[in-house]
């Protein structure tokens, strides 16, 4: 039985939860995660748990903020004068849109407030700041390098 290593492309199924026992996302009615270990395609504290694993296997982790979408950072927040926007682009509190950074990239933000004149958007991730819990099903390492 071969355990799971860096390079290896591997399908696991997961459910995680934050530390209210609120379930955040799954895949247990899906079709399993694949990925490649060592590739950063998943949070770093995902992949490290991973590591080590055989078909099989359960394990549940607790993946700390560091290691997963990072801190929850005060200066992603910010007003921006609706003049700025597409005049389409009629955000209410609570959506989450798409607006392009100056370096150009598209960039999912959430609408945290909106008056005539501004609206107040939140750049960081939705699990920023959060320490997740990992219960983590190994399934099989689909491709060993």
């Amino acid at each position: 039985m071969a355990q799971a290593k860096e390079d290896d492309t591997v399908r696991v199924h997961y459910t995680v939860k934050l530390d209210n026992d609120t379930i955040v996302g799954s895949t247990k009615d899906e079709e399993p995660l694949q990925f490649t270990l060592g590739k950063g395609q998943v949070l770093p504290g995902f992949e490290q748990a991973v590591v080590g694993m055989n078909s099989g296997e359960s394990k549940t982790v607790l993946v700390t903020a560091d290691q997963g979408f990072g801190p929850y950072l005060d200066e992603m927040v910010v007003v921006v004068d609706r003049g700025r926007l597409p005049e389409e682009l009629n955000p209410k509190e609570g959506d989450r849109i798409q607006l392009q950074s100056r370096s150009g990239e598209t960039v999912t933000v959430a609408v945290m407030g909106v008056s005539e004149s501004t609206i107040t958007i939140d750049g960081n991730h939705p699990l920023a700041g959060k320490d997740l819990l990992f219960d983590i099903e190994f399934i099989e390492v689909v491709r060993s390098e």
